[in-house]
């Protein structure tokens, strides 16, 4: 996942209602489509937090005195971008409905 990705998703940012049998019909399991989108939701989270320290470090400005505080615009709208994303957890029900995860059921397999 990267920025462009999170720029093109139509995950919600607010709160929306699924309907369950969508969400559990690839599954037939509402707990087993539970694990799998918040598996992902994680993975997608720690990306996202990958991405955003790596893009905030190149604005780190290291300095021995607190009361130095500098502002940076471009930081600040890099912040503001990713407060603006839908949660990990909208992005992998997204993905989940849209059939953008590949999962497999171990048990069933043996």
């Amino acid at each position: 996942m990267n920025m462009n990705d999170l720029k093109n998703s139509k995950a919600p940012v607010s709160s929306t209602t699924i309907n369950r049998n969508e969400f559990d019909g690839k599954t037939e399991n509402i707990y087993e489509a539970i694990a799998i989108a918040a598996k992902r939701a994680v993975q997608i989270n720690s990306e996202i937090k990958k991405e955003l320290l790596e893009k905030l470090e190149e604005f780190a400005t290291y300095s021995d005195s607190l009361e130095e505080v500098f502002e940076n615009k471009e930081q600040i709208e890099v912040s503001k971008f990713y407060e603006k994303l839908p949660k990990p957890h909208a992005l992998a029900v997204e993905e989940w409905l849209n059939d953008k995860i590949y999962y497999r059921n171990t048990e069933k397999d043996a």
